[in-house]
């Protein structure tokens, strides 16, 4: 990465999101991606909570499991959607009980998926905001929230998304995490916005290294993520060439995260897919190392 000025270690923070497993084989490769990535001492890691909190009971044994087990701090996501305060409240003491002592608090899709009207319950959270606060009521716990430098699907304009990060903020959360985008002037963009804003949490850029091209793709149109033409162009014919697709994946998402570097960017959430190849080879070519091997050196 010749021309790229490194940080040294200590300037370079990364964290990862994990999903929580469907089945057996699914939770092997969640560990192993687990195992691998953990030498690399993120900041956090995040394991999701899927749309009207289907997946409560995992997310729970995931990160109770990752506190037992790793030298990760755990940061549990939490949406308000479909729950009442009573059952959401329930979930905050359930994650402190186990150790937690970070929550990513978002309002969450409808059970329906991205792009069903949302309902707040009628005994619940209203919104994001609402929830962060309920959070900070019950306990000393660091909040993370989302942000959108595109604009969230749902939203009439990006100066709405940032009204609605400042709530966030103003209810006590204390750092943001993207969406993923593909063009880093987006979130360069949202960054001087958000700053005009008066808003001076850290928004650390969420980066996902592309594992399957189509996917991905399918994936950012719901949630409003533009790709790039470049993009495409660099994995035309490559569907079935696995070998090759991850090369161009690990090209790609380097560039992204050096130029980001290059701007003083020095805080990155990875959507890790529960895999670690890619993410490691990025974290390795950004200086990080396992911590055994620097303990060597």
């Amino acid at each position: 990465m010749a021309g790229h000025a490194l940080p040294s270690r200590g300037g370079i923070r990364v964290s990862f999101e994990f999903f929580p497993p469907k089945n057996d084989e699914a939770e092997a490769a969640l560990w192993e991606a687990v195992e691998r990535l953990a030498p690399l001492d993120p900041l956090f890691a995040s394991v999701t909570y899927g749309a009207g909190g289907s997946t409560r009971e995992r997310t729970h044994d995931t990160v109770a499991r990752m506190v037992r087990e790793t030298a990760i701090h755990p940061a549990a996501h939490l949406t308000c959607v479909g729950a009442t305060r009573d059952e959401v409240d329930a979930v905050i003491r359930s994650y402190a009980e186990v150790g937690v002592r970070h929550i990513v608090a978002l309002r969450g899709d409808p059970p329906a998926g991205v792009g069903a009207r949302y309902e707040p319950h009628p005994g619940g959270y209203a919104h994001s905001a609402d929830l962060v606060a309920g959070i900070k009521a019950l306990g000393d716990f660091e909040v993370s929230v989302s942000a959108y430098p595109e604009k969230h699907p749902e939203s009439p304009s990006l100066a709405f998304d940032i009204d609605i990060l400042k709530a966030k903020v103003d209810a006590g959360a204390t750092r943001a995490i993207t969406q993923f985008f593909f063009d880093n002037e987006h979130y360069l963009r949202f960054i001087d916005r958000v700053r005009e804003a008066g808003i001076d949490i850290p928004i650390v850029p969420g980066i996902v290294p592309v594992q399957n091209f189509r996917q991905v793709k399918s994936f950012a149109e719901r949630c409003g993520t533009s790709v790039p033409k470049r993009l495409a162009d660099r994995f035309e014919g490559l569907d079935d060439d696995v070998a090759t697709r991850k090369l161009v994946a690990a090209a790609v998402a380097a560039e992204q995260v050096f130029d980001l570097v290059d701007r003083g960017v020095s805080d990155f959430h990875f959507y890790t897919m529960n895999k670690a190849d890619l993410v490691y080879a990025i974290c390795h070519l950004l200086g990080l190392r396992p911590r055994v091997e620097r303990a060597a050196a």
